[in-house]
Parts: structure tokens; sequence; C-alpha cells
């Protein structure tokens, strides 16, 4: 299970006309949230969450949500809601992430789950519909995953969408229309947009390798003809590496040692493309993510107008009051390292005393 993802879960039956809201949560009524959400017992060391706004916030009452607590662990909450279809209807998912830790590595992204899903024994392998969200691992990974499950199979997205990776608050949408196109907005704005037959391998490759082909009997394969990059003998797989969520694996390439120029300076090879790699599902090694504002709708516009009625009510007010956290920490160190040099002086005015 993703390192900090709270998911929720979606079934099959058809939703109401009319802009409907299947699911939303903004934890504003204290600790009711516990009897609606399910901790999962899978395995006895998940992480717990805890409700606060943080250690600064815009709102003290609007911005409390669901903080990860406790650091190095997995975390697996789910909440249920009536099963539903977004047959001929736009799929709205949306919800907020503040990492105020300024998290090194966890994921920061939410599932959606078969009606089916037995909650307390929900895992990192139960099959899920969707995944979506931020996932941070060190200075190389820092992307959004917009994950479908298609006939069995988890189906990434081919582009690459970067993340926010502050320790503000940030409100993440997920669009799914009727025609088959998708939209990612940050922020409510948009950061991807498209077509789900071209950013996702659901169907197969349009042309394939011709099976019939043979090598010409006239073929030169001298080593001017060898590629300029292959792959590199001395990489292994990560012990990780997890292919239903990273793909297949493939070798970083190298130079091979071998690659001539051919005669004219043309290239004689063509470079083997590469394949980005994607962290494998992990712990947050440091707690402190905070969830909010769930929101699964069919209705693009009302998804936005309740963004801006939560996470943009009170943005503005969440930096000035971490700004002047910063302020106020600077001229306390600043204070120190000026006690302590005039303490060093001190001594050293105490010691230079010589006897006549």
């Amino acid at each position: 299970l993703s390192a900090s993802s709270p998911p929720v879960l979606l079934g099959g039956l058809l939703a109401a006309a009319g802009p409907t809201q299947f699911f939303r949560e903004e934890f504003g009524d204290g600790d009711a949230w516990t009897h609606r959400w399910v901790e999962s017992k899978h395995k006895p060391d998940y992480g717990r969450f805890v409700l606060t706004a943080g250690k600064f916030y815009g709102d003290a009452d609007k911005d409390k949500g669901i903080q990860t607590s406790q650091d190095a662990r997995f975390y697996a909450l789910s909440s249920r809601f009536e099963p539903f279809s977004n047959r001929d209807k736009t799929l709205v998912v949306q919800f907020t992430v503040k990492h105020e830790q300024n998290i090194d590595c966890g994921g920061g992204y939410v599932k959606l789950f078969p009606a089916s899903l037995s909650q307390e024994d929900m895992h990192g392998d139960s099959e899920y519909n969707i995944m979506f969200g931020p996932d941070i691992c060190g200075p190389g990974t820092k992307k959004v995953h917009v994950i479908f499950n298609y006939k069995g199979k988890n189906v990434l997205i081919n582009k690459d969408i970067r993340c926010k990776d502050d320790e503000f608050t940030h409100l993440y949408t997920l669009v799914v229309r009727p025609d088959n196109t998708y939209e990612v907005k940050i922020d409510n704005a948009r950061v991807e947009s498209g077509s789900l037959e071209e950013d996702w391998d659901f169907l197969p490759p349009k042309k394939i390798k011709d099976p019939e082909a043979k090598k010409p009997d006239d073929w030169d394969e001298r080593d001017w003809d060898k590629p300029e990059h292959i792959p590199d003998p001395d990489a292994k797989k990560p012990e990780d590496w997890d292919e239903e969520m990273d793909g297949e694996w493939e070798p970083p390439v190298i130079q091979n040692p071998e690659y001539k120029v051919s005669p004219g300076g043309s290239r004689g090879g063509v470079p083997r493309s590469c394949r980005t790699p994607l962290t494998s599902p992990s712990p947050q090694v440091k707690s402190g993510t905070i969830f909010d504002n769930f929101l699964i709708t069919d209705d693009e516009k009302l998804a936005e107008e309740i963004g801006n009625e939560t996470w943009g009510a009170t943005k503005d007010a969440e930096r000035k009051m971490k700004e002047q956290q910063d302020e106020e920490q600077r001229k306390k160190q600043e204070e120190e390292e000026k006690q302590q040099k005039d303490e060093e002086g001190d001594d050293d005015g105490d010691g230079d005393g010589g006897g006549g």
C-alpha cells in the first residue's frame, strides 16, 4: 500500500441525474470521523492517523484533517460510500495533501476500490480501480500517479506529471470525462490533460515488429554498426521493484565501448530508450502528512467551487502563519548565536588576566 494513502471505494450503480456528491469528507465534526473510517487489521503495525490542523494552518478548525503520526510505517485506512457508476458521466476525484514535515520519501495518493473490498483486510495487493495523487521519494521521484485498473492490470499514465514538494496544503483533482478525455489539476489549475487512449496503454500498440521479418542475407554486422548505448550488464533489479506498480524493469543504459562513428560522421546505432523507474510502495520515512477535503462527484464546476471554499479559503493565511513562525525561529536562532558568542568572549576575557 502507498505510504500514506487513506483510500475510498468505488462501485457499480448508476448515479442520479444532476450534480451528485458521492463522497465528501472534511473532518469537521471532531472524533466522529473514527466511526466513518476503518483501519485495516491485515498487519498489526500499520501506522495510526490523528486529527489535527498541523503546526501551521489558515484556520484551526477548517484545516483539520487526518495526519500520519508514526515514522517508517505503512498506512491503511478506508471509508465506504454507496456504490455508483460513472458510465456516461464525468468522474471527479479531489482531495488535499499537506506534507508539513518536509517529506523525503512517501506517498500522498488515494485509491478507489471496488465495493467488494474487505476494509479490515485491506493491504498493498488489494485490487483497486483508480490510484491518484502525489508520490515523493528523494530528488528523483516527485510525480502525480494516475493509474487505472483495466482488465485486471494496473495501467500507468505514460506522462510525467510533477507534484508539489513543499510544506503547504495543495489541492489535487482528477477529472475523467465520458468522451474519454481527462484532466489533472493542482490547486485548481490544469497541469495535464489529454486522451485516455493516447496517454495510457489500454489497447495493444498500433504498430508491432513484423513476426515474419528476416535478416537480409547481406546484413553487415561489423563493429561500426554496434549501438551507441547498451544495457548496463552490472545493473540489478532493486529488491523492492514491483512490476505491477512500477512496470517491467529495464536496466539503465550505458555508453557502448564497442560503438564507433561510421564513415561520414553519421551514427552507427540508435540509442535504446530508457524507462524511468518508479518507486515501489514504501512507508513514510517521516510522518506528518495531512489529508483533508475528500470529494468524489460528477460535476467539474462543483469540485472547483468546493476546492475554492476549502483549500482556497485558508491557503494564504496558512502561508502567512508559516512565514511568521519561520521569522520567529530565525530571530530566536540569531539571539542564541549572539548569546553563545558573548559567553565565549567572557570566557576568553577571564583567561587573559595574568599575575604581575
